[in-house]
């Protein structure tokens, strides 16, 4: 009779190091002085699963948990994330009473928005605390200056209704991957006169923030009364130049080897035919393609690593696949053999940045790109 039980088979793995979220936040705190850290973890904690990096980070030392979304920060308390969520991003008829409800802070951005989040507040029969973001410069969020003066006099009076509280005010850095640009200054200034305003008018916005994860390394001046800080958190360097601040990598991407195969001279692999053998070798073929997050313009321009040792990704990436040069004498290198395609420099694998130089773009979208069939493992290094 043949064994028909449960068997564990490899499968393209996302493993986070949640020591490594611990320590970014360790040092993050540590770069902030006296501004607290909130642990930024929208879009899924950047694919690296807002849940689990929410609670690495509180452990840590965050002071609070932000989110761009209502519906990311109810899934947080869902989860029973009980630390202070900020959230910032919505559209007309969002709804603020489920906010309100879970005791969420919510960012305002326009006196529409203001006027929804007190007529929730009075549906709820509770005071509703939120910041105010104000647009300093990037132009996309936020109210712009010339709103200031009225969106300043409504909270005014939303507060004294008792409706309302607003606790800080707050904007977003355009260029702070580039410490010195000019435009870092500007905003800066543009967002003290905020509250300078906002003080005159009869407000006491006591907890302001300006700085992202970039701000928070390099530019000190903007901390302000706390950071926000997104990428940093995962370990990957927030600068346009980036620098050596410490930070560990948290997502190493694996994948198993389901099959190897030769292929002789003058053969060509994969679609369009892109990639001719030069000599008898041999290919790996790898379970991961772009539905799966891996960019199909990477398509022979990677490498990735198999016992410690670099081979080249050949071939067009398929939607569910690609293919890795072992060359003529491949060894142990055998189907089921795990594959590394980016991870943590000190680890010998390939980076992330290698990924985004070669696309010209940001780890951000291809860290938060790993999806499909990827499963999601936690681990803690410091104890494993």
């Amino acid at each position: 009779m043949s064994d028909l039980g449960p068997r564990t088979y490899p499968a393209p793995t996302a493993t986070i190091d949640l020591s490594a979220i611990r320590h970014n936040v360790s040092l993050l705190r540590a770069h902030a002085g006296h501004a607290g850290v909130m642990a930024i973890v929208k879009a899924d904690g950047y694919g690296h699963g807002a849940v689990e990096v929410a609670r690495a980070s509180i452990e840590a030392g965050a002071a609070e948990i932000g989110v761009a979304t209502i519906g990311e920060a109810l899934q947080l308390r869902r989860a029973g994330i009980r630390s202070p969520i900020l959230c910032w991003l919505h559209s007309p008829g969002a709804p603020y009473r489920a906010a309100l409800h879970a005791n969420v802070r919510v960012g305002v951005s326009s006196v529409g928005q203001l006027r929804e989040v007190i007529a929730a507040a009075r549906a709820e029969g509770r005071r509703a605390e939120v910041d105010v973001k104000l647009d300093t410069g990037l132009h996309r969020g936020g109210s712009p200056a010339g709103e200031w003066p009225t969106l300043m006099s409504e909270l005014v009076g939303a507060e004294r209704s008792g409706r309302v509280i607003v606790r800080g005010l707050f904007s977003h850095l355009a260029c702070a991957d580039e410490p010195g640009h000019s435009s870092i200054d500007i905003q800066r200034k543009a967002l003290l006169d905020g509250i300078a305003l906002a003080r005159r008018e009869g407000l006491n916005p006591t907890v302001n923030h300006l700085a992202n994860s970039a701000a928070t390394l390099a530019r000190p001046d903007t901390r302000f009364d706390l950071v926000r800080t997104g990428i940093a958190l995962y370990g990957l360097s927030p600068l346009a130049v980036p620098g050596n601040f410490g930070l560990r990598a948290a997502m190493t991407l694996t994948a198993p080897i389901a099959s190897v195969r030769t292929v002789a001279a003058g053969d060509a692999v994969s679609y369009g035919h892109t990639w001719v053998a030069t000599r008898q070798t041999n290919v790996a073929l790898i379970p991961l393609g772009y539905a799966d997050g891996i960019p199909r313009a990477l398509s022979g321009r990677f490498s990735v690593t198999i016992g410690g040792i670099r081979y080249p990704a050949v071939g067009r990436i398929c939607m569910d696949q690609f293919l890795v040069d072992l060359g003529p004498g491949h060894g142990d290198v055998t189907a089921g053999a795990e594959v590394t395609l980016f991870g943590p420099a000190e680890c010998g694998a390939p980076v992330l940045q290698e990924w985004a130089s070669t696309l010209d773009t940001i780890h951000y979208e291809l860290v938060t790109g790993v999806r499909g069939r990827v499963t999601r493992r936690y681990v803690n290094q410091e104890t494993a």
